[in-house]
């Protein structure tokens, strides 16, 4: 089996949310980038997710709401505009933290569940877990989640370490 259709099956796509998604960002020219533990995946060893967490230029995400909700069913949270479908159980993220509206300038195509997508580079998916394992608000178990991706990144790419802050270091096992 495919990763494309090992991840459709995981997630139960039916209504094809990943290729449809995809193609609006690209027919719209919305430059974006996958981060998260999907671009995690793209440079370590791959686990198994449901979600799919993309950064949005800035000038793009404005506009990109309103782009979205004429296919897509979107729910607007504190950091993220969160994308499904009925017939999905995928998860898609479109990150709205201004920290992340440079990352699709220097995202580069990698593979990802099958499909070749701009990836944020490693810096920047490093970067981006680290603001996430260190965020009070988030649930215990996604920070979890976080520090583990950081460990799967430092065992692949061990000259990344000096860029881990020690509190982060401390709790890695």
């Amino acid at each position: 089996m495919k990763a494309l259709e090992f991840w459709k099956a995981v997630t139960v796509d039916h209504s094809n949310l990943l290729e449809r998604m995809v193609a609006l960002l690209e027919e719209y020219g919305v430059r974006y980038c996958v981060i998260g533990g999907q671009a995690v995946n793209a440079y370590a060893d791959p686990l198994v997710s449901l979600d799919l967490d993309l950064a949005v230029a800035a000038p793009q995400l404005a506009g990109l709401e309103a782009l979205l909700a004429g296919t897509f069913k979107v729910e607007r949270f504190p950091h993220s505009l969160n994308i499904s479908l009925p017939e999905s159980d995928l998860r898609v993220q479109v990150q709205t933290d201004p920290r992340y509206f440079d990352f699709p300038d220097r995202a580069s195509q990698r593979e990802v569940l099958g499909l070749i997508l701009p990836v944020a580079s490693l810096e920047d998916v490093l970067h981006g877990k680290i603001w996430a394992a260190l965020d009070p608000d988030r649930r215990a178990s996604k920070r979890q989640k976080d520090l583990a991706d950081i460990a799967r990144l430092l065992e692949t790419h061990p000259g990344l370490r000096t860029q881990v802050p020690g509190e982060i270091l401390v709790r890695l096992v």
